[in-house]
């Protein structure tokens, strides 16, 4: 079994232990695992031989046990005894908006029910609403969950499309007299790259206003839920919008529990159990006597309670942030304002919707001091790639275009180039040495073995005129997997060679993901964050990589982004 296929099977364990009614802590060790096994950069099977799986993340002798039982034999016999005692369909009732295990868990038990069409059945002969705390109502809206499930399916969305809304739909809430504080919650404030649904948070003098507009609002397609405090808008995309109106005495605590994580706020609760409180989403409560209870309008005085310094939103992960507020070590992480450059764009001289003018002046007026040009070379002839002779004329329109934005910009030139699926790259050394800044990058043949496809990206990386790799993976989210690529390799390669790794900024790619940044940055990696616009409105693509590069604990000294022109130079000329 590979590390995918592992992940995915530790997360099934995860749901059926949830339906059963396991300790929440064992859930979560299951859960946590497959996130963190799905990210790992080394393939599990030598770190088993290396006897070191449990030098992962979150993984402990027993699941290591586990790991080496499916590399082993390909087989979980753990799982093969949940799925005895709960039918494996189960999970399919999982995807269904609303349900969770409770729900599917007293289906099963009642109804016997354990699959997507008995459930879709029983509701449509009226055999659920019998059950306890359940409807006619609760029934209609399961059937148009089915419904909305087969016509949309159950995919996440990309941070990219769901930011964006929440922010349209908030924004709007935010006019209304009513309301007095606002703000996004759930796994787009901490900016995971992909999303399940929107959580929006409102504290208002007057909350029927408020879900008056929200349920009325034009984006909406559906009104799937209307409270007194919680409404749910279903989109036309299939988004999911929970609003929840608050009050504003208790908005910090309230504000940290629907942020989550849930492994964070787990831990929360424990730090808060030692110093006998309970904290829960309104307050802090003393276990025992008859203190009143703390009220915190605050994130801040959240933490300050539990005597912890601010842990930011995409740190909140339960990935050692809890242990290094503790011990004060939590990064001071990169920000948008210590950005200086973008090192990877594209013109109209290949696939680009801009010219070279048009890209810097955008780039200048959104406070970069410097660009680089990197159209495609020729190998990529779809995305109209540039020859060594274009490549020469192009040089010439960057000067002049140099001459345009005035002393206070500069445009370096660059390509960024391809590593054929022999290896070969597009140009000889001597074009490369006419260049301020070359990229290589893999495109095409990402389904080759890991082995060949690692070895084409480390030549790329041991050419002294290579500066940078861009988007290492080659990933398409949701779209397309990452090539199998040995990352640790690559990565001690970079280092090795003084060259730089990329973190696409692009909402569709994210690559390098958070948890390689991270790793990255503990092997000694320069990491460059870079939208790959094709457009000027792209440009805007920088905080989607700050976000990751946050998640990644990346400060501003990690990215190269937030040199001067001048230590830029320093670096190339050095390498």
């Amino acid at each position: 079994m590979n590390n995918r296929e592992i992940a995915e099977l530790f997360e099934k364990v995860a749901y059926l232990l949830e339906i059963r009614g396991d300790n929440i802590h064992r859930i979560l060790s299951y859960r946590r695992a497959g996130e963190t096994i799905r990210d790992v950069s080394q393939d599990l099977s030598e770190l088993h031989e290396a006897g070191q799986l449990t030098s992962i993340s979150g993984i402990g002798k027993t699941l290591a046990e586990k790991i080496a039982e499916m590399l082993e034999t390909g087989r979980l016999e753990f799982y093969e005894r949940l799925v005895v005692e709960i039918p494996e369909s189960i999970l399919d009732l999982m995807r269904v908006e609303g349900l969770g295990a409770k729900r599917v868990k007293l289906f099963y038990d009642k109804l016997g029910i354990t699959t997507l069409d008995g459930l879709q059945e029983a509701a449509e002969n009226g055999r659920l609403r019998e059950l306890p705390k359940m409807g006619a109502k609760s029934e209609a809206k399961i059937l148009k969950a089915i419904e909305s499930l087969k016509k949309h399916g159950d995919g996440r969305v990309l941070l990219g499309t769901a930011l964006p809304i929440a922010e349209t739909i908030l924004a709007e809430l935010r006019q209304l007299p009513v309301v007095t504080r606002a703000d996004i919650a759930g796994s787009v404030r901490r900016r995971k790259e992909t999303i399940g649904d929107i959580d929006l948070l409102v504290a208002a003098s007057d909350a029927e206003v408020v879900m008056d507009h929200f349920c009325g609002l034009e984006l909406a397609a559906d009104v799937a839920l209307r409270g007194p405090t919680k409404s749910r808008i279903v989109l036309d995309n299939g988004v999911g919008v929970d609003l929840r109106v608050l009050p504003s005495e208790n908005w910090g605590t309230l504000l940290s529990y629907f942020t989550g994580s849930q492994a964070h706020n787990v831990r929360l609760r424990e730090l808060a159990k030692k110093k006998g409180l309970s904290l829960n989403e309104y307050d802090l409560s003393a276990v025992s006597g008859n203190a009143p209870p703390i009220l915190c309008e605050t994130e801040e005085a959240v933490y300050t309670a539990l005597d912890l310094p601010y842990v930011v939103p995409t740190l909140r992960e339960d990935r050692g942030e809890i242990e290094a507020a503790l011990e004060g070590r939590l990064p001071q992480l990169v920000q948008l304002t210590d950005m200086r450059s973008d090192l990877h764009m594209h013109t109209t001289w290949s696939d680009g919707k801009a010219s070279i003018l048009e890209m810097a002046q955008t780039a200048q007026a959104n406070g970069l001091q410097y660009i680089v040009i990197t159209d495609h070379s020729y190998s990529l002839g779809i995305a109209n790639g540039l020859d060594a002779s274009r490549l020469r004329q192009q040089a010439e329109a960057i000067r002049e275009a140099n001459e345009v934005i005035g002393p206070d910009f500069e445009i370096w030139h660059g390509t960024e180039m391809e590593i054929r699926a022999d290896g070969t790259l597009d140009f000889p050394d001597e074009v490369l040495a006419e260049l301020d800044f070359v990229i290589a990058a893999v495109h095409t043949a990402l389904k080759q073995p890991r082995e060949k496809i690692t070895e084409r990206i480390l030549g790329a990386i041991r050419n002294p005129h290579v500066d940078m790799i861009a988007h290492p993976t080659g990933r398409l989210i949701g779209r397309r997997d990452g090539a199998d690529v040995d990352l640790e390799a690559i990565f001690a390669a970079a280092v090795d060679h003084k060259t730089i790794l990329e973190l696409n900024a692009n909402p569709h790619r994210l690559d390098l993901q958070d948890t390689h940044v991270r790793r990255a940055l503990e092997i000694g990696v320069r990491i460059a964050i870079n939208t790959d616009a094709h457009h000027p409105d792209q440009l805007s693509f920088t905080h989607f990589g700050i976000a990751t590069a946050q998640r990644g604990w990346a400060t501003a000294s990690h990215i190269v982004n937030s040199w001067l022109p001048s230590e830029m130079r320093t670096f190339l000329m050095s390498k």
